[in-house]
């Protein structure tokens, strides 16, 4: 039974593409952590603003967060090989962490910026970054997450200043510490089942 040589090129290009998206997902696990770093740095940054009431809290701690992010990834740069869908991911968030941080930083110091602004611009940016990725890897869970980011932005355009807090909050807990803690159990299981595969071969 002869099978057609394009068949075959298309099963390689059809697996090819699905290891490239596990692979990805995996990735997107591996940062798992960042995601829970920065759930907390929005929390720290709340806290600061609403009890300190200083203009200070969200620059500061967003630099913060974003310095402790590259000193802790750098130390975890080559323990896992990059990959183009890995460096699409960062792209994203990259660009999406650039975009975010320029706007409010822009709106903070004109005076513009206030809690309802605030939530509608993050949980945009939000939404679009875990949108993108959650469709580039088929990530039903981070679709998820995008749907309560665009929740909150479209919440916090219409309601109080104390419903619109309550749901950025819930949206911070579910979305950047949940599922921050998801993928890296999701990683270490991954981790440990990989050792176990090895330890069997090498039985």
């Amino acid at each position: 039974m002869n099978t057609n040589p394009e068949e075959l090129e298309l099963k390689d290009r059809l697996n090819l593409i699905e290891t490239m998206i596990a692979e990805g997902r995996r990735t997107t696990e591996s940062w798992g952590w960042t995601f829970v770093l920065w759930g907390v740095a929005y929390y720290i940054a709340i806290a600061w603003a609403t009890w300190g009431h200083s203009t200070l809290a969200w620059p500061v701690t967003m630099i913060a967060a974003g310095v402790l992010t590259g000193i802790l990834s750098s130390r975890n740069a080559g323990k896992r090989p990059e990959t183009t869908v890995g460096r699409a991911m960062m792209a994203i968030w990259l660009a999406m962490g650039i975009s975010t941080f320029a706007v409010m930083m822009s709106l903070g110091m004109s005076g513009r910026l206030d809690l309802h602004n605030s939530v509608a611009i993050i949980g945009a940016m939000l939404g679009a970054a875990n949108a993108t990725s959650s469709i580039i890897l088929k990530w039903k869970m981070q679709f998820a997450c995008a749907v309560v980011w665009w929740a909150s932005a479209v919440v916090g355009c219409f309601t109080s200043d104390s419903v619109t807090s309550i749901v950025f909050l819930a949206a911070i807990f579910f979305c950047q510490i949940v599922f921050g803690i998801y993928g890296m159990i999701a990683e270490s299981r991954k981790q440990k089942a990989a050792r176990a595969g090895q330890g069997v071969s090498h039985a």
